[in-house]
């Protein structure tokens, strides 16, 4: 009898009947989806990469924040785990000169604390004060970012002169009794104009009203649509626009915040250079790239992407020039060719990128097969940090804790790539990449059919293998 149960244990263990019953599990998940939808799913065995589950995964699809494994890979392998953003102050004769890196984690905070340093060397500027942006060309959004979302923070441009997330929060409140009037309470005073002409509601009256946020090069934001009395108040992330012109304020007040007399212009230019009388670093390499998989910080990968482009040519980091070295980089230093790949940015906003699951489960590979560069311990968990720590699909008590990976949406698009840990202690490498996803009733359910896929298939890819 025991040797008929075993016999029959190794059977239903099979790798062949393993592959059926995932096979079998894929073609139950799918209609779980609403019609219309597309997706491709590729899972891998750790130990062995065994393909457990393969669907569709030569097709190229968007990968949005998932994208951002691949700039993290590359970033680490081309500049390094001591690598950090520099800014620093110079001086050349009675001008000085602040010379910015692309620093994605610079704080006001910062330049305070640079400002304070120059007080001891003068007190009185007689000159200009320059800054000089030349780490990276002047085009600050990529291909195919979407315009319409251009005046919010996760679309903030990615610079040279970057201060504050290039992001400005604003409260929107009612200024009287009634109701009727509104008003806004700028954070930290930042340097913006914000004008509205929003028709208030109640209830949900005008369905097809929606909000509405122009914004200009001046930093001037117009607010315009329909938002309801229940909404507010409300808090609103804006894009700088211009960040030569908010940074170039904001060393205004810090200037006369510490009894600096400013004679001249606060002017840019990319060639004026000095000594060096004051420097910043950012953090390191792995934190940063801590805060951007984690918490997906789109100006982290897209500053990161152009400082990779700026080292590996040597001349100023550019959107093309970054795709061009993470490529290169990717083939010469981990064997992985992405020439097939459409990259934009390095942050997946662009909706002109293009991947596979193939090509983003080669980057979870060599992630996972090469421990000592660190980047697992990057991604989110569920149930516990990050992009993951509120997954709906992934909080059940078996899930829970047992997926790392770092996730990715856009409008109609839901992607998880990652290590999903299955009831038997083995590693499973998973990339998902759902796209044309819409539900019919959108405003009610959007989420609630691509939480039933995921959970379904997640929860038994963790029990059957």
């Amino acid at each position: 009898m025991l040797k008929y149960l075993l016999i029959l244990s190794s059977l239903l263990l099979s790798p062949s009947a393993i592959a059926d019953a995932n096979q079998t599990l894929m073609n139950a998940s799918l209609p779980l989806l609403p019609a219309g939808s597309e997706a491709s799913i590729l899972v891998v065995e750790s130990n062995t990469n065994k393909t457990l589950l393969n669907h569709r995964s030569d097709t190229l699809r968007p990968p949005a924040s998932v994208q951002k494994l691949v700039t993290a890979l590359a970033a680490t392998l081309q500049l390094g785990t001591d690598f950090t953003f520099t800014t620093d102050i110079e001086a050349k004769d009675q001008d000085v000169i602040f010379r910015f890196s692309g620093d994605p984690s610079l704080r006001r905070d910062n330049i305070r604390q640079l400002v304070a340093r120059l007080k001891r060397d003068r007190s009185v500027i007689r000159g200009n004060v320059y800054l000089n942006g030349s780490a990276f060309n002047e085009f600050e959004r990529a291909d195919g970012w979407p315009w319409d979302n251009l005046g919010v923070c996760y679309s903030a441009p990615a610079s040279s002169i970057s201060l504050d997330d290039n992001c400005a929060v604003a409260k929107m409140v009612f200024k009287d009794k009634e109701s009727t009037k509104l008003g806004f309470e700028i954070s930290r005073d930042a340097p913006i104009n914000i004008i509205e002409n929003l028709d208030l509601l109640d209830g949900l009256e005008k369905r097809y009203c929606n909000f509405k946020l122009l914004a200009d090069n001046t930093n001037q934001y117009k607010l315009g649509g329909c938002i309801g009395r229940h909404e507010i108040p409300r808090f609103l992330s804006f894009a700088i626009q211009n960040t030569e012109l908010y940074v170039a304020e904001m060393i205004r007040r810090e200037l006369k915040h510490a009894g600096i007399e400013l004679q001249g212009n606060i002017i840019r230019n990319d060639r004026a250079r000095g000594n060096v009388i004051a420097r910043h670093e950012s953090a390191s390499l792995p934190i940063l790239i801590d805060e951007m998989v984690k918490d997906s910080d789109n100006l982290i990968a897209d500053n990161l992407l152009k400082t990779i482009g700026r080292h590996y040519f040597n001349e100023p980091g550019s959107f093309d020039n970054g795709v061009a070295a993470i490529k290169a980089v990717l083939k010469q230093k981990a064997g992985i060719d992405f020439s097939a790949a459409v990259l934009a940015d390095g942050s997946g906003l662009s909706r002109n990128n293009r991947m596979t699951t193939h090509h983003i489960m080669q980057i979870m590979q060599y992630i996972y097969s090469h421990p000592e560069l660190n980047l697992m311990a990057a991604m989110a968990v569920s149930g516990k940090s990050g992009t993951l720590r509120y997954r709906y699909s992934l909080r059940t008590d078996e899930l829970r804790n047992n997926v790392k990976g770092k996730t990715g949406s856009l409008f109609g698009t839901f992607n998880i790539a990652g290590v999903l840990t299955a009831k038997t202690g083995k590693d499973l490498l998973f990339v998902q990449l759902v796209t044309n996803y819409h539900h019919p009733d959108f405003h009610r359910h959007e989420k609630r059919e691509i939480r039933r896929f995921e959970r379904k298939l997640y929860q038994s890819l963790y029990s059957n293998n």
